[in-house]
């Protein structure tokens, strides 16, 4: 970290508008980035006094596998404790696993969404689990059909059961659920399940879409409608036709587009960015947000008039802390499909790396569970996984195990204090405030979900907010 308490990312690659790109999204997680255009320029850049003050490392894999395995080799028998995160085009398992075993600490596919590059940096400083948040959905793709899908928590299973019967008809459907909860998975189940399932299904991260481009990529544009349209682009809706649409990351779409994908939901028609006249196209959305697009629409970020229109139908997946016992039967799901990637074999797992797992509250949710097993796969030697493959999760299991609160207090299981270091109880009044709190900090400040876990209104949740002097913004 640098002496203005920055933390600082060193960026191998050889193109600058992709370094100028990187360092803008790092920036606003304030993260300063150094260049260094070739691997020579990177390693005489150890050296120096940004070098050594170095938190992280980013290499886009241009040059052929063998160099950039003896790169990061290079690079980590330098700074043995540096993350090193690996930028490629090449969505392969096996150069995960080469590059993973060379010492690279993350993996990411290209094209990279800003979310997906921060929440690995922020890994990388073991703020999100310690380089465990890869997109391994993107590497490890399968289509399941409902039935395939693994979990038994009622909950769950009445997610899926929504969206089972809302496959067979035309409506929108809203798909909620935190990062890495699997909505992508319920989101071609959904598509496999329906009429179209013989037409294509075509996704869309409207999160990774420049604000600028969002009309274009989504409903195209004729030759020469703007300074830059070379050639007419046909958008992803008319790519959709007589299928579905994936819109994925819906609560990120700009308001300005946000009022033309409204028109086409109303009109069932698109015109392209130059076009003389619309075109009909017959498209199935589903959309999918980590956010609860009610408060979205409360703070004025999302039409109240699309949000009903997508929201015809709603799933909400429910996290995988909520649903603990179906992380052992996934752990074993997933093993199988990871000991199907080129590079990697069946394995096991013991009773004692089980305990682990289902002892953790999973942030990442399934995605998270995924890549601590790949990446436990990858560099396991045995013939099965024990909890000594997992010392991050074993880590971070027990720094939040850690109760808070002095010595002599009792805690509860949540981690809130009952009684005072005298053994009296504490006022009930300071639980409360604790347990919300708490709750706020859990549910990652959305407090809808808060108020509803708490079985109370958000009239009444904002009121003892505001009775109990509790910030908002600082509860944790």
């Amino acid at each position: 970290m640098t002496r203005s308490g920055q933390r600082l990312l060193m960026v191998i690659d050889d193109e600058p508008a992709q370094r100028r790109l990187i360092a803008a999204i790092a920036g606003r997680r304030g993260w300063r980035t150094i260049a260094a255009g070739d691997p020579e320029v990177a390693i005489a850049q150890l050296g120096t006094p940004d070098g050594m003050a170095l938190d992280a490392i980013l290499l886009d894999s241009w040059s052929p596998d063998a160099d950039t395995a003896a790169l990061i080799g290079e690079l980590r028998s330098r700074r043995p404790a540096l993350p090193i995160l690996m930028l490629t085009a090449n969505n392969s398992v096996a150069a995960a696993v080469q590059a993973m075993r060379a010492g690279a600490t993350d993996f990411l596919v290209k094209p990279l969404s800003p979310e997906r590059l921060l929440s690995a940096l922020d890994a990388a400083l073991g703020a999100a689990g310690t380089g465990e948040l890869r997109p391994l959905t993107e590497k490890l793709p399968a289509s399941l059909a409902f039935e395939d899908i693994v979990g038994a928590a009622p909950q769950f299973r009445a997610a899926l059961a929504i969206a089972a019967k809302a496959a067979r008809a035309r409506v929108p459907v809203l798909i909620e659920g935190e990062s890495g909860v699997g909505k992508e998975v319920v989101a071609d189940a959904l598509h496999a399940a329906s009429p179209r399932a013989k037409k294509p299904m075509i996704r869309v991260n409207c999160g990774a879409i420049p604000a600028n481009l969002v009309e274009s990529e989504l409903f195209g544009h004729e030759k020469g409608a703007f300074t830059g349209a070379f050639e007419r682009k046909i958008g992803r809706f008319a790519d959709a036709d007589g299928g579905t649409i994936f819109l994925d990351e819906i609560g990120e779409m700009p308001l300005e587009a946000q009022v033309k994908l409204l028109r086409v939901l109303q009109s069932g028609e698109i015109q392209p960015i130059g076009a003389r006249h619309p075109r009909e196209v017959d498209v199935r959305v589903i959309a999918a947000t980590n956010k609860t697009l009610a408060d979205e629409v409360a703070g004025g970020r999302f039409r109240e008039d699309l949000y009903y229109r997508l929201n015809v139908v709603q799933v909400t997946i429910p996290p995988l802390r909520d649903r603990p016992g179906d992380i052992a039967p996934l752990a074993r799901h997933l093993l199988g499909r990871v000991a199907m990637q080129p590079g990697l074999r069946p394995l096991g797992i013991t009773d004692d790396a089980l305990s682990l797992l289902v002892g953790y509250d999973w942030p990442g949710n399934v995605r998270q569970l995924q890549n601590a097993l790949f990446r436990a796969a990858v560099l396991c030697d045995g013939d099965a996984l024990t909890k000594a493959d997992f010392p991050q999760i074993a880590t971070l299991a027990g720094a939040r195990a850690t109760p808070a609160g002095s010595a002599g207090s009792i805690v509860g299981a949540s981690g809130v204090t009952l009684f005072r270091a005298d053994g009296n109880l504490r006022a009930l009044e300071e639980i409360e405030a604790d347990v919300i709190r708490l709750a706020i900090g859990h549910y990652r400040g959305r407090m809808t979900e808060v108020a509803r876990r708490l079985g109370i209104g958000r009239s009444t949740l904002y009121r003892k907010l505001g009775e109990l002097g509790i910030d908002q913004s600082s509860a944790a």
